[in-house]
């Protein structure tokens, strides 16, 4: 096959839509089910590369979830910590502790669930049963992977009525050095970003503080290979092999910084003993659940713990979770790693970092207040490397 014809574009007035091999040559890809659409394969092809990338980085399996062309997170096989597996709504999952791809995906899509919702998800091996059956019950457009299990492929067939989207890539397949796209009739080209990025890219470290322990630097990794195929600009924050705050595409640095944090926050807030204990009303569904969580975490508890809603939500009202319980919770975390896709122009990047723990920090550098950026580190006893690579992605 090397034309797939769409229902439509980006929009639905975008017609006619398709994808195709310019040269003639077969798609890398192959459809098992459903009939993905055109963002769906802009999210399928970026998340492709991101996990492959990181699994040949770091040797561990990886997925990620994905949604309108950004990630919400990445994450590595790590096992989950029993606090993490509630918070992430998999702690009832037989088998999750033996399959390093299921506790991947549980990790991102447990990160930042409501951005999840409805995502695009990409495995860096084959789809197995456990990760099916977490796939299954969660809102999801589709997923790509090199391969599925028998089983899996079976689960995975059931959902959305049977025209869940499945695709299959040639994990094999090398695009092109050169790669084109028109804009208003244009056409752009360019050489493809094939730069890699490993442990050797976070050798010069400019601070005082010098001590990049090796699992913080498969942090800084994860976090700089999400943001390569985050749109730009974009900050990410990350700690024990996951992606735990993506900010996206904002214009200015310091918003992506404080949308990032605000995320990487939320998902430590999470993990609290008041969050873990809610006990939801019982018709209460799972993608509420989220919604709720965030409401009762916002600075406006009151819209699900009012007198006239918190029945509705939980079967026993819970205690407000105050803003000075809240800041006294995130002020004991520290250890957290952050990538920026480009230099930081001033040091008010570095003071927002600090205040949701982070210790460590990938930039390019280059930056005319440099100078400003590694002295509001040192201040904070960070470790920050300068990469010299951009990241920028269009």
């Amino acid at each position: 096959m090397n034309e797939f014809s769409l229902k439509y574009g980006c929009n639905p007035n975008q017609k006619p839509a398709r994808i195709y091999m310019a040269d003639g040559s077969e798609l890398p890809v192959e459809i098992l089910n459903g009939r993905p659409g055109y963002i769906n394969f802009l999210d399928a092809f970026n998340s492709w590369q991101l996990v492959k990338e990181i699994k040949t980085a770091t040797g561990f399996a990886a997925a990620t979830s994905f949604k309108h062309v950004s990630p919400t997170s990445a994450a590595i096989g790590k096992k989950l910590p029993m606090d993490l597996k509630k918070s992430c709504f998999v702690d009832d999952i037989e088998g999750l502790d033996d399959s390093p791809l299921a506790c991947a995906y549980a990790r991102a899509r447990g990160t930042d669930r409501m951005s999840s919702f409805g995502d695009w998800i990409a495995l860096s091996g084959e789809c197995d049963e456990v990760t099916a059956r977490i796939i299954a019950r969660e809102v999801s457009d589709g997923i790509i992977a090199p391969a599925y299990s028998p089983k899996a492929l079976e689960i995975l067939k059931t959902k959305r009525k049977g025209g869940y989207n499945i695709v299959r890539i040639d994990p094999s397949f090398v695009p092109d050095e050169i790669e084109r796209k028109q804009v208003f009739g244009v056409t752009f080209e360019q050489g493809r970003n094939n730069f890699r990025i490993d442990r050797a890219l976070l050798g010069n470290i400019v601070t005082a503080n010098r001590d990049l322990p090796e699992e913080k630097a498969v942090d800084l990794i994860i976090a700089l290979i999400t943001l390569k195929y985050t749109q730009s600009n974009s900050v990410c924050f990350s700690t024990d092999g996951q992606a735990i705050g993506v900010g996206a595409g904002q214009q200015s640095r310091i918003h992506c910084t404080r949308l990032a944090a605000t995320k990487a926050d939320l998902w430590h807030l999470r993990r609290h003993e008041k969050v873990l204990s809610l006990r939801f009303a019982e018709n209460v569904g799972r993608p509420e659940k989220n919604n709720i969580i965030d409401l009762y975490l916002s600075d406006t508890p009151e819209e699900v713990l009012g007198d006239d809603v918190w029945r509705a939500n939980f079967a026993v009202r819970p205690e407000p979770f105050t803003r000075e319980e809240k800041e006294a919770y995130l002020k004991q975390i520290s250890g957290v790693s952050l990538g920026s896709d480009a230099f930081f122009p001033f040091s008010d990047n570095i003071e927002r970092a600090a205040k949701s723990g982070v210790t460590y920090v990938a930039e390019p550098g280059g930056s005319v207040r440099d100078d400003a950026v590694i002295a509001a580190a040192d201040a904070h006893n960070m470790v920050m490397a300068f990469t010299g690579m951009r990241l920028f992605h269009h």
